[in-house]
């Protein structure tokens, strides 16, 4: 009786692993049928990258942040910015459509060093650098690394510095080799529609998500497998890369304008953007009372404006 109920959970768990498997795979090519690239791809030693490249004027590169892609910015921020900026929005490696790279390629400084090469491979030498959240991340790193290659920085609710508590359970478990295996193929499979819609929703707190943003941006390619175990490597490793990155911010010394909302939940203004603006002489502090954390698609002005006083500071307008 025992061998027979062993035999019966292993057919039923062999099931569930195929059915999960075939229904993991069709929501990914869903995803990739209703979301395509929207741009063009730049090759960097072999992996490729996705930018979308728009307008005309002084070069801007956009970084989007954690389980984002370039649908982030090109849903409204890029087309504002291009009435008067080349603005090149790149996929972090990963996700959207830009591959994943490796152990030191899905560092902060691994993608900064992809992305400005990926950058100089369309023609921005020296552009202007946005990053947004965990993009932020990576534009400092850009700024720390590769000195000489940007012109002026912006950050748009960056982390930046070492904060308290933990790594949260579902990026533990995703990073995790058994969770890569196990979890995450679950969680492609399964999750409901709904939970996604929400789950995006709730990083507008305390705006209102705007209308359209929910049906635009893509959410189902951030559940694809690839993608979901590389933002979860990727968070992993964040406060240990910020704890070797702080350091030398010192080696700033381009333009910065550091863009931060006073109600952002996400990554507190308190504990991030008032210290990076102590640590780097050139920064300029532009808080935004009462704005949360996605303030490049709640309040695009204010971002756009921080955006113009960089490019003035460095002389390209």
């Amino acid at each position: 009786m025992t061998l027979r109920i062993l035999l019966i959970l292993v057919a039923l768990i062999a099931a569930v692993t195929i059915v999960t498997r075939i229904r993991a795979t069709a929501r990914e090519d869903a995803a990739e049928a209703a979301f395509p690239p929207e741009g063009k791809f730049v090759d960097v030693d072999g992996t490729r990258v996705h930018a979308v490249v728009s307008g005309d004027g002084p070069d801007l590169v956009l970084i989007h942040g954690s389980s984002g892609n370039t649908r982030d910015f090109t849903f409204r921020l890029a087309p504002m910015l291009a009435k008067k900026y080349r603005v090149i929005t790149f996929d972090r490696p990963g996700l959207g459509y830009t591959e994943r790279t490796g152990a030191v390629g899905e560092t902060i400084t691994g993608q900064a060093r992809l992305l400005q090469a990926a950058a100089e491979k369309l023609g921005a030498d020296k552009p202007i650098v946005l990053g947004q959240s965990y993009g932020g991340a990576v534009a400092l790193a850009w700024a720390v690394e590769t000195p000489d290659a940007l012109s002026a920085l912006v950050t748009v609710s960056s982390p930046s510095q070492v904060w308290e508590g933990g790594l949260p359970w579902l990026y533990a478990m995703n990073s995790s080799i058994l969770g890569g295996r196990v979890a995450v193929p679950l969680i492609t499979a399964w999750t409901p529609a709904s939970y996604v819609r929400a789950q995006v929703e709730s990083i507008f707190a305390p705006q209102d998500m705007p209308e359209g943003y929910a049906d635009y941006i893509g959410a189902p390619l951030t559940l694809r497998r690839e993608s979901l175990r590389a933002n979860a490597v990727q968070r992993a490793g964040l406060k240990e890369e910020l704890r070797a990155l702080v350091p030398r911010y010192d080696a700033i010394t381009v333009p910065v304008e550091i863009v931060h909302g006073t109600a952002d939940d996400t990554v507190p203004f308190d504990i991030h953007a008032t210290p990076l603006a102590e640590q780097v002489e050139t920064a300029h502090l532009v808080p935004l009372e009462g704005i949360g954390h996605v303030p490049h698609n709640t309040v695009p002005d204010d971002v756009i404006a921080a955006i113009d006083r960089a490019a003035e500071r460095a002389g390209l307008r």
